[in-house]
């Protein structure tokens, strides 16, 4: 098992940045991939980004690849997905994901413990 708690959304315009972490609990470290996806009004729950449980592998969704980066730090357990250039269209709510493995992917259906989400708000 293991548990997620996000922090950090909140309101930004168009252009500005938006830092989020998500704190983890309940398993060995280095054990699970964790991952970043996001919902928008009306629309499927997307993947945004992963890392491997050994940090040595990253994806992103191609819309957010070179204003998103997802880091893990160790000390704190925590996983932070900071968002630069941020668009109207990222607008959502982003939820943190684990995998049951240390190996990252991007389909929904293998990240099986869920954080309750935070909101972004990108206004033009």
């Amino acid at each position: 098992q293991v548990q997620l708690i996000e922090s950090g959304g909140g309101s930004v315009q168009a252009g500005g940045s938006l830092r989020l972490s998500c704190a983890t609990s309940g398993r060995t470290w280095d054990t699970y991939a964790l991952g970043w996806f996001r919902q928008a009004p009306g629309k499927e729950r997307a993947f945004v980004a992963s890392i491997s449980g050994s940090d040595t592998t990253t994806y992103y969704e191609d819309s957010v690849k070179g204003r998103f980066t997802i880091s893990r730090d160790s000390g704190k357990k925590t996983v932070n997905l900071q968002m630069n250039s941020l668009k109207p269209e990222d607008t959502a709510v982003y939820y943190c994901a684990a995998r049951n493995g240390p190996v990252a992917t991007m389909k929904k259906s293998e990240y099986i413990f869920w954080g309750q989400g935070t909101q972004v708000t990108v206004s033009s």
